[in-house]
């Protein structure tokens, strides 16, 4: 948990240079991965998602989306994303 938060600190930290919330930014940077990559943010309320949708509203310039993708590189979370219980569920 406590690696985790320091992930999301680093995100916060981005989030606040782009005066966009975090979600928005991370969805910027999926966006901004290439024409191929959709992603599909889950939310069960009408405000986060017109928050997600004003995503596309981030610009993030090459420079940004490499700072960020340096600072939280892929794999770096801890931990698995389900319990023990859950994992054997999924077929893995």
């Amino acid at each position: 948990l406590k690696k985790n938060l320091q992930i999301v600190e680093t995100i916060k930290k981005f989030s606040a240079e782009k005066k966009c919330a975090p979600s928005q930014l991370a969805l910027a940077w999926c966006l901004a991965q290439g024409e191929d990559i959709v992603p599909i943010p889950g939310t069960k309320k009408l405000n986060y998602l017109q928050e997600n949708v004003k995503a596309v509203d981030v610009h993030l310039t090459s420079e940004d989306v490499r700072k960020i993708s340096e600072a939280i590189p892929a794999g770096i979370t801890a931990g698995e994303r389900y319990q023990v219980t859950q994992m054997g569920r999924l077929g893995r």
